[in-house]
């Protein structure tokens, strides 16, 4: 099954770079005073900015689709965890520690209990990622805002702020990677907020129109509580191992593109590739989304994330102390997932598969 309509990722790529290019002819205007922006930045998942002598970053990103399965299920708590982790693991990637977001939620008709629940998963996932939320806003759209049932339907998204730690001179940006380098795997045990239209497509397909009440057969649950599995926010690791005194030499937030596109970002500054031999498992669901769609593995690999939340680039030295580190406290699922290698190519073989290889561009 190839990817539906509107989920053209190449056309999202020339789309956001045109955005960029526009975007970027704004940077003159704070040359030389706050807020000018770090156009030496590589592989950039956020903006780096320098004010009163800091370096800041800001970012911006929402969840998409993945609201039509709140939506459907009446489940609205756990959506705050994604919206905070598609935003602060941004931040993350660039080895930013997040401080701060806002967030805007454009709404159809307002539900007082709707907008309760969202807003205390965010409460919680921020609390536990040490973020402040510091603003946001609501905005009644009417019949601009379309969704799933009889309820409220909304959009959600969210800004970013962010510093860099004392620790680190620069931003992380695949300035440093090399041959040989290690690359860990952060485990993710849901979609995240990515991939959602191919996803509801299949079971649309396979289930007919209340597919969300229909079990999945690997794990027995419903695939709308399937779905729903909350994003897990991995920036409190990020900032753990740079406390510890470890460096990663690039880090890529698997969302949109999957691992090809947002290690590819990565490796890309320095030219390199990747052999990814044991990278995590996609989530049984996630195989059994697969095998419904007859989805071919480059297309799977391209609009999931496939069990993988962050990828990490480290030195060999750095290897155990880091996978020590991650399962440390919150228990983060860390492993050796391959290496940085010569060439233009990320190659992802796992056993009993054909290897899914593409180009680093």
């Amino acid at each position: 099954m190839s990817a539906p309509p509107g989920q053209d990722i190449d056309l999202k790529v020339r789309c956001s770079s045109a955005a960029f290019r526009w975007a970027r002819k704004t940077f003159d205007a704070r040359d030389g005073k706050p807020g000018e922006v770090d156009r030496g930045l590589n592989a950039s998942f956020a903006s780096i900015l320098s004010v009163g002598g800091k370096r800041l970053g800001v970012t911006s990103d929402g969840i998409g689709t993945k609201v039509e399965v709140a939506e459907r299920t009446g489940v609205y708590s756990t959506l705050g965890y994604d919206l905070l982790a598609m935003v602060a693991d941004d931040l993350a990637a660039n080895g930013i520690e997040p401080t701060n977001l806002t967030n805007i939620l454009d709404v159809d008709k307002l539900d007082e209990r709707v907008v309760d629940e969202l807003m205390r998963g965010l409460s919680q996932a921020a609390l536990e990622s040490g973020v402040s939320v510091v603003g946001g806003e609501i905005a009644e759209l009417g019949r601009r805002v379309g969704g799933w049932g009889g309820g409220m339907h909304f959009n959600w998204c969210a800004t970013a702020l962010g510093v860099l730690p004392d620790e680190l001179e620069r931003p992380i940006d695949g300035a440093q990677c090399a041959p040989g380098d290690a690359i860990v795997a952060i485990r993710e045990h849901g979609l995240r907020s990515n991939g959602f239209s191919l996803a509801r497509s299949i079971l649309s397909q396979a289930h007919g129109e209340r597919w969300h009440e229909a079990r999945c057969q690997a794990t027995g649950e419903s695939w709308g509580a399937a779905l729903l599995t909350p994003s897990r926010v991995c920036c409190t690791l990020v900032r753990a191992l740079v406390g510890e005194g470890v460096v990663p030499h690039g880090i890529a937030h698997v969302t949109g593109g999957g691992i090809p596109d947002k290690l590819g970002r990565v490796l890309k500054v320095k030219r390199l590739g990747a052999y990814l031999g044991t990278p995590f498992e996609p989530p049984a669901f996630v195989q059994e989304l697969v095998g419904l769609g007859q989805v071919p593995a480059r297309v799977a690999w391209r609009h999931w994330n496939m069990g993988n939340a962050m990828l990490v680039v480290l030195a060999p030295g750095d290897v155990e102390r880091s996978l020590a580190v991650a399962a440390r406290g919150r228990g983060f699922e860390a492993r050796v997932a391959g290496q940085v290698v010569e060439g233009d190519k990320i190659r992802i073989a796992q056993a009993g598969e054909a290897a899914v290889e593409a180009e680093v561009n």
